[in-house]
């Protein structure tokens, strides 16, 4: 049995990239999410910023290898948490960070971790704890960019992926 949730760090190819390295992540999926179009979106239409969606991963993973607590954990090592609207170079409010939940019963543990990081900050976190309410897969060019195109841009640094790989879950 898997659980699902949905976290926004910025470009979406990255982090999926980042994401599917954690032992225990079963299956990513990069898409929009939360915005304010009923209707599925491209990546033109919300690059405008007038979607109200944000860039994110559909995380899919198996709770007996990996907990929810460890993977917010991870998800916060790879963005800059006080940032708005912001993550490396990219700006707007599709970049935005979030953690969406589809079980009422992970809103809690969402909390606790941006609580947690707080702690370590004197500006306020900026990462949305929010219910998913939509989310829009991106099409086939968006998924798996990274391996597709070795090189390509990210913000997110090449050790985090490294680091990633060789993790164990310790929880």
């Amino acid at each position: 049995m898997t659980k699902t949730i949905y976290l926004a760090a910025g470009c979406f190819w990255g982090a999926q990239h980042y994401l599917k390295q954690i032992p225990g992540v079963v299956r990513t999926v990069t898409g929009f999410a939360n915005g304010n179009e009923p209707q599925a979106v491209t990546y033109e239409e919300v690059y405008t910023d007038r979607t109200g969606y944000a860039e994110a991963v559909m995380v899919e993973y198996d709770p007996e290898r990996l907990q929810l607590e460890r993977l917010l954990e991870l998800y916060f090592l790879c963005i800059d948490p006080t940032s708005v609207n912001r993550q490396g170079e990219d700006e707007g409010t599709r970049y935005r960070t979030g953690i969406y939940y589809v079980d009422p019963a992970d809103r809690l543990t969402a909390l606790e971790a941006r609580r947690r990081v707080q702690q370590g900050y004197s500006s306020p976190v900026a990462v949305e704890v929010e219910p998913l309410e939509v989310f829009h897969p991106a099409d086939e060019y968006h998924q798996d960019y990274l391996e597709k195109h070795p090189g390509g841009y990210c913000h997110i640094p090449e050790g985090l992926f490294l680091m990633a790989k060789k993790l164990g879950t310790r929880n």
